[in-house]
């Protein structure tokens, strides 16, 4: 059976660190929310989770996976789960919960990034907080990219296993979202990502080798990925990449 993805159809989000680990492993999956309401999908089936009070554990916000009969939201727990399922993780405890530690670490990043645009509130438009935001994104382009960056170094040049993967020896769902967090780093804040990425060499030799992955790849030049733009996470506003 195909695992489902609940997203918004629109952006890559939250739900693109989910939909690579799906791609990278070759796994069937609906990406829901894409889909035909008339068919059962499109939005209609993921405001089912979010909103419906016959669900008796309801997802906060998605992405959502549904497989079976277990419903999971918040990303870094849909990886946990997904982990050892799709072999994106090593076979030992400490080697899950280290990369389940990475991916939080990820997620921390990802909404400083989100913050930078929407330091007052979410429910705000960008223009309407451009002050603070200029004085939040000054603060990550000089300061919280580079330590998450060189954060994600140190993790790599200490793999007793080499500086190739995050953890271990081969490809893990960390792996698959330090290409995501570069990526969108790189296209909301290129002058500065750049920067940090002359001092990180390790994590800019695997953001470029997993975009090499043959199904990662074949992913990136489909469809099925959704280009960035200014509704999603990573957005790119001049102004705020000085």
């Amino acid at each position: 059976m195909s695992y489902q993805l609940h997203y918004w159809p629109s952006i890559q989000g939250r739900g693109e660190f989910v939909r690579l680990a799906l791609e990278a492993a070759g796994a069937p999956y609906v990406d829901v929310a894409r889909g035909d309401a008339a068919s059962g999908q499109g939005l209609p089936a993921l405001f089912h989770y979010l909103q419906d009070e016959s669900v008796a554990r309801p997802p906060f916000a998605c992405p959502v996976l549904v497989d079976g009969k277990q419903v999971i939201g918040q990303t870094a727990a849909i990886l946990l789960y997904l982990g050892p399922r799709l072999k994106l993780v090593g076979a030992s405890e400490a080697d899950r919960l280290w990369t389940h530690q990475i991916q939080l670490t990820i997620a921390d990043a990802v909404d400083e990034a989100h913050n930078t645009h929407h330091p007052v509130g979410a429910g705000l438009y960008y223009e309407e907080q451009k002050l603070e935001a200029a004085r939040a994104a000054k603060e990550f382009r000089t300061q919280r990219i580079p330590k998450f960056l060189g954060w994600l170094e140190a993790v790599l040049a200490r793999n007793p296993k080499g500086d190739r993967h995050l953890v271990g020896a081969r490809l893990s769902y960390a792996d698959l979202s330090l290409f995501q967090l570069v990526a969108g780093l790189l296209y909301a804040f290129p002058k500065a990502t750049k920067r940090a990425l002359k001092k990180t060499p390790l994590v800019l030799a695997l953001h470029e080798r997993v975009a090499q992955q043959a199904r990662v790849s074949a992913y990136l030049r489909s469809e099925r990925r959704i280009a960035f733009n200014e509704d999603g996470i990573f957005r790119r506003y001049p102004e705020l990449d000085a």
